[in-house]
């Protein structure tokens, strides 16, 4: 396999960061792997010290080939941060692994990751390999990847000739999107994703992910997921800057398939993509609720 680098972005989160960087160099194939650890300036001064901390242990951080850290001085905001970024990484290697600070990984993801890219890198129907997926019952048990069109952003990767098409317009986007083009964008209307576009044309939000899901859905372009994931998000307990509390993205546990297998017919898994909206489309109980709040809090105090 020709070996993608891993570019991480952080910010203020020095616990978060670590537990990302200490999971990534669990691979066996951390030793072989160049890390570019991208960190974002402070906003003010209390930001200081923990972007500070941040850096530091960045630097310090041992298990792969290589280790480059580079530190903005002044705060660009996270979806500059990764749009400039993922451009560096892009346009110098053709390819990247991309993980945010607060996404932690199996030590089978960067196997994944590297067999998809090298799967699919001359098939231009695929532009995104996800290494999330969310908590759909019956998968955590079930081997395999499924295309669709639908992109989750915790743990990704792509090649440069499909993220040169990346733009960040929401108006633009407003203007040419059809009602049926929303309908569709929104997984037929299961969830509404579409409100973050609006949310980023009034000024609410400064994002980036949605802007992507766009543009990969203008081209006609096709995702990977694997059924189980192998990757979780530890970011909900309110330290992030656009997720609250919640643990309703916390794993059971984590794919470790070292050799998952890849669909060969290059359209969109019908049936993955009804269990996805079904997913979309439940609306958990109070007792549900309950539960999940209370695992995330059981895994938080077991430090798992």
């Amino acid at each position: 396999m020709k070996l993608a680098p891993v570019c991480v972005f952080a910010y203020r989160r020095p616990e978060h960061t670590k537990r990302t960087l200490d999971a990534l160099a669990s691979s066996p194939l951390a030793p072989q792997t160049n890390l570019t650890v991208f960190v974002d300036g402070p906003r003010d001064s209390d930001d200081g010290e923990e972007v500070a901390q941040v850096v530091s242990l960045a630097q310090q951080q041992g298990g792969f080939a290589g280790v480059d850290v580079r530190a903005r001085e002044e705060n660009a905001g996270l979806a500059r941060s990764i749009q400039e970024g993922v451009s560096q990484m892009m346009s110098d290697h053709g390819r990247a692994i991309v993980v945010e600070d607060d996404i932690v990984t199996s030590p089978s993801f960067l196997n994944y990751m590297n067999l998809a890219l090298d799967r699919y890198a001359d098939s231009p129907e695929v532009w995104h390999i996800s290494g999330y997926n969310e908590p759909i019952a019956g998968n955590r048990d079930r081997p395999g990847t499924a295309l669709w069109r639908f992109m989750s952003c915790w743990g990704w990767a792509s090649w440069a000739d499909r993220w040169s098409h990346f733009e960040r317009d929401p108006d633009e986007l407003l203007a040419s999107f059809s009602p049926e083009d929303i309908e569709r964008f929104n997984l037929d209307g299961a969830h509404d994703f579409w409100s973050q576009v609006l949310a980023n044309a009034r000024g609410d939000m400064r994002t980036w992910a949605v802007f992507w899901y766009a543009t990969i859905f203008r081209n006609g372009g096709l995702c990977l997921a694997p059924y189980h994931s192998y990757a979780e998000n530890i970011g909900f307990d309110g330290s992030g800057t656009h997720c609250g509390p919640d643990g309703a993205y916390l794993q059971a546990s984590l794919n470790q398939d070292m050799a998952p297998s890849f669909p060969d017919q290059l359209i969109e898994d019908s049936a993955a993509l009804a269990q996805l909206k079904a997913h979309y489309s439940y609306r958990p109980t109070k007792l549900e609720k309950l539960g999940r709040k209370w695992r995330k809090l059981i895994k938080r105090v077991g430090g798992s």
